[in-house]
């Protein structure tokens, strides 16, 4: 039998129970199979016994046994405990090899400068991302892991772990509130200079199409997580605001849907902005000469203590040309 995994519980996996996630995982595996391993105890989360209903949260490490998936048990061989991990051992085998912009490498981590546009993995439709291109281009590594995730369509800073006790303790600093993430979001129109504070439940849900989404709820709406974004004015334009975005807790799409509640969506969000202006942006209609087609989220630093010395490090990632060119571009405020 393979050895039993070690998931660490991403973004996608933040809020969600126990035995959804194991059963998304394990494809093929019945699912009262998978509640006796959760009943038994060899499903575990952070190293202790879990119930089915147990809600995970980012960061959280999964251990899920060895067991037996129907396609292959049916053809008399053994199948892997991620189920998913066919997939993704296919995707780190062709996906092509790529080195990142770094920020910061040493023996206990790697820091790169995510662009736009690429996964952090693969996976929901992508092929790879970027910790398989990364393995790809660093075949030596023993041990590569993501210490947390970015959407496909932000930039910024993106921490990776390459040993086991560092991307431990770096997840631990991530649940404990250890770190310090702060975001470049431009957004349509002016924001009020009084709002520096959303402290607002987030629940996810399936759209008709099957989309993953984000939306606010009451305050006590039982499928509501609270969710709490502090925004500071940067810079202010005509018509658009840059601010500074700080995180309290790390929910799935947080920023994005904290600020389009608040009537100021992130310009260029597929999601969750106003399509219109995003389209006149992209065709280069709004601003002569200016064509601005991804979306205006960018993870610009990211302060924890480093695993292996202690010491606080704070990392920067330059904010990419093309959202520096459109600031530019921008007029100042009437």
């Amino acid at each position: 039998m393979p050895a039993v995994q070690q998931v660490v519980v991403d973004e996608g996996g933040d809020g969600q129970r126990l035995d959804n996630f194991l059963l998304r995982r394990l494809k093929g595996v019945p699912k009262t199979h998978v509640y006796r391993l959760i009943r038994s105890g060899e499903v575990r989360v952070n190293k202790g016994r879990a119930a089915a209903d147990t809600r995970l949260a980012a960061g959280d490490v999964v251990r899920v046994p060895p067991v037996r998936t129907a396609e292959r048990a049916s053809a008399g061989t053994t199948g892997c405990a991620a189920g998913a991990n066919d997939a993704g051992a296919a995707a780190a085998r062709t996906a092509p090899p790529r080195e990142f912009a770094l920020l910061l490498e040493d023996d206990h981590l790697l820091a790169i400068a995510k662009p736009a546009g690429v996964a952090v993995h693969g996976g929901s439709g992508v092929s790879f991302g970027v910790i398989e291109q990364l393995r790809r281009a660093r075949p030596q590594l023993r041990f590569l892991e993501l210490v947390h995730r970015l959407d496909k369509e932000t930039s910024g800073v993106l921490l990776l772990a390459k040993k086991r006790s560092a991307l431990t303790a770096l997840q631990d600093q991530f649940r404990q509130r250890g770190t310090a993430k702060h975001y470049a979001a431009l957004v349509v129109g002016a924001w009020p200079p009084a709002l520096q504070r959303i402290d607002a439940a987030l629940h996810k849900y399936l759209d008709a199409a099957g989309e993953r989404r984000v939306r606010v709820v009451a305050p006590d709406a039982p499928e509501g997580r609270r969710s709490i974004t502090r925004v500071r004015i940067a810079q202010a334009f005509d018509g658009f605001t840059l601010l500074d975005v700080a995180l309290e807790t790390g929910r799935t799409h947080q920023i994005r849907v904290h600020l389009a509640d608040a009537g100021h969506p992130i310009v260029g969000d597929p999601k969750y902005g106003d399509f219109a202006l995003n389209k006149s942006l992209a065709r280069g209609e709004r601003l002569t000469g200016v064509r601005f087609a991804r979306m205006f989220l960018h993870a610009r630093s990211l302060a924890f203590d480093h695993p292996g010395s202690g010491r606080r490090i704070t990392l920067e990632a330059p904010l990419p040309d093309d959202c520096a060119t459109l600031l530019r571009m921008l007029p100042p405020p009437r």
